[in-house]
Order: C-alpha cells, then sequence, then structure tokens
C-alpha cells in the first residue's frame, strides 16, 4: 500500500490566510500542475505591475484597483473554505492514502477566527480607500 505524505487541514487554511494571494496553499496541497496556483500567481504579478503604475501615477483606475486586491480576498474567502470543511471530507480529498485522520483542534479556530477578523477589516478598510479615490481623487489621503 503506497502512503502518501498528510495534508494538514490548519496549515492549509494558515497558508491560505497569510499568503493565499500567492496560492502557496493551492500548491502546499495540489502541487506544482494546479492551474489556479499559476493564476493566483499571474494575477498577484498582475496587481504588482498595477501597484507600480499607481505609485507612477499612470492610470487612476489603477489606483482604485491596488487598494482593493482581489486575489487576497479570494485567498481569505479560500481559508475559510478550507478551515470549515469537515474532517471527514478533507480526509477523503487530500489525505485518500496518508493513514492519518484529521483532527480539528482549538488552533484551527483560532486561525479562522483571526483569518475573518482580519479579512473583515481589509474588505471595509479597502472599500474606504476606493470610495474616497472614486469620490475624491484621494484629497484625504
Amino acid at each position: 500500500m503506497l502512503t502518501m505524505a498528510h495534508k494538514h487541514k490548519t496549515f492549509a487554511t494558515l497558508l491560505a490566510g497569510l499568503v493565499g494571494a500567492s496560492g502557496a496553499h493551492r500548491f502546499y496541497l495540489y502541487g506544482k500542475r494546479d492551474f489556479w496556483a499559476w493564476t493566483y500567481v499571474g494575477l498577484l504579478l498582475l496587481y504588482l505591475c498595477l501597484a507600480l503604475s499607481a505609485y507612477l501615477e499612470l492610470s487612476p483606475i489603477s489606483s482604485i484597483l491596488v487598494v482593493f486586491p482581489i486575489p487576497a480576498y479570494v485567498g481569505l474567502i479560500e481559508a475559510l473554505a478550507l478551515g470549515l470543511t469537515a474532517d471527514e471530507k478533507w480526509d477523503q480529498i487530500h489525505n485518500p492514502q496518508s493513514g492519518l485522520r484529521t483532527r480539528s483542534t482549538w488552533r484551527l479556530a483560532v486561525v479562522l477566527v483571526l483569518t475573518l477578523f482580519f479579512g473583515f477589516i481589509a474588505l471595509v478598510a479597502g472599500l474606504a480607500r476606493a470610495t474616497d479615490l472614486y469620490l475624491t481623487g484621494g484629497s484625504f489621503g
């Protein structure tokens, strides 16, 4: 019987919450051949280019997009989805041959609460800044 490495749900959730915009959690779960992981990398590079153009004041729309980084928000949502997956379903999808069983602990609950907290703060701050840029041209910040 072939055993595979056990994929830890708490670690995958933590990766998605902290560096979800880079797709690190997708690389951890599915490897280097995952299309969506590379999509995250491409979107992150696009947003870095937009940040550079906003810094150089080349385009006003890039300024609004930079304060509303979609890949980061998608990573936070994916962190919540990964963390809230039932342990049995997690093992069916990610650990079919690992020989170990997943047991969610208080650490996962802390990661989920912090992800929700900081995700909400980032979303509200991004919306406030985008509204400021749209309505006043950024004169308040």
